[in-house]
């Protein structure tokens, strides 16, 4: 097919010169390799495709379908060269990125705009959801890059630490309960709690690590939403299970306060993932640099 395609860009050359030297002038090729070349179009489609004259050539009707044909189809091609061009320079494309609400506001937002601002002519997209769902987005190829919490097992999966989080309990400046004693886990769990809904990563982890310890949590509010679990927590409803990076400014501003326990629940990390066996496209691998660069030395 590589051969015939240069024998139809020949042809079209010789069908819009009219003229088989002017052709090969712009081709920069020989005469006699310019007709030769006509001769073995003509050949292998059994098919006269010039009329030739002293003064020139010209398309037979059989020809002239043909070149109307070549003329579209090269055209597409040299299209598709020239976009697929744009998209290894970054002029243009998509980048799709698989994340949570709160990792998107709370991690990625800098990132995105120093990105936009560099490539203005990708088209971002930012798809929201859970750790799992993300990972699962990934793995179906809908989605470019995820955020999400290390997968217990990564499989296929390339897998970059971002930034670890750390699980605790809040409650209301107001709320009636001691800030300075040092609650046990008995004590946590005997609180009316206010936990993310059970198909939340971090609630899982949470509760995990209860049982763990021989507690199984009951909450008394279960929400979808992070910011849910702040407001409700300041306005007294109960203790609160939160991510204490996530809600930092929150603690800064005294609108909540930390329970201070005797117990430690470990650290959880944020990865950035990728397929293990498909190759980045060039704008998912330039936001992954991007990352990477923005990322302390010891994660990377």
């Amino acid at each position: 097919m590589a051969v015939k395609l240069e024998l139809y860009r020949i042809f079209r050359e010789v069908a819009e010169a009219g003229n088989i030297s002017v052709a090969a002038k712009n081709l920069y090729i020989s005469q006699s390799a310019v007709s030769q070349s006509v001769k073995q179009l003509e050949t292998e489609l059994q098919v006269r495709l010039f009329s030739r004259s002293p003064r020139g050539v010209t398309l037979t009707g059989e020809g002239q379908l043909l070149y109307d044909y070549v003329r579209s189809a090269l055209t597409l091609l040299q299209t598709g060269e020239d976009k697929l061009s744009q998209t290894r320079e970054l002029l243009m494309g998509n980048l799709v990125i698989g994340a949570s609400d709160t990792v998107t506001s709370w991690f990625l937002t800098p990132y995105l705009e120093a990105f936009h601002r560099e490539y203005p002519g990708i088209r971002l997209k930012i798809t929201s959801g859970r750790s799992q769902k993300v990972l699962s987005l990934l793995k179906s190829g809908a989605v470019d890059i995820a955020f999400a919490s290390s997968p217990a097992d990564p499989g296929n999966l390339n897998t970059w630490p971002c930034f670890d989080t750390h699980a605790i309990f809040v409650a209301g400046s107001g709320y009636d309960c001691d800030f300075h004693h040092i609650y046990s886990l008995e004590e946590i769990a005997a609180f009316p709690l206010i936990l993310l809904e059970r198909k939340a990563s971090s609630r899982l982890f949470l509760e995990d690590y209860f049982l763990q310890n021989g507690l199984k949590l009951n909450p008394e509010i279960e929400l979808s939403s992070r910011g849910l679990l702040v407001s409700l927590a300041k306005i007294g409803l109960g203790v609160a299970g939160v991510t204490r990076e996530f809600v930092q400014k929150y603690l800064d501003s005294g609108e909540i306060r930390e329970l201070q326990t005797s117990f430690s629940i470990p650290s959880r990390t944020v990865d950035m993932c990728t397929l293990r066996d498909v190759t980045p496209t060039a704008a998912a691998e330039r936001f992954m640099n991007l990352i990477q660069s923005g990322l302390p030395e010891h994660t990377t």
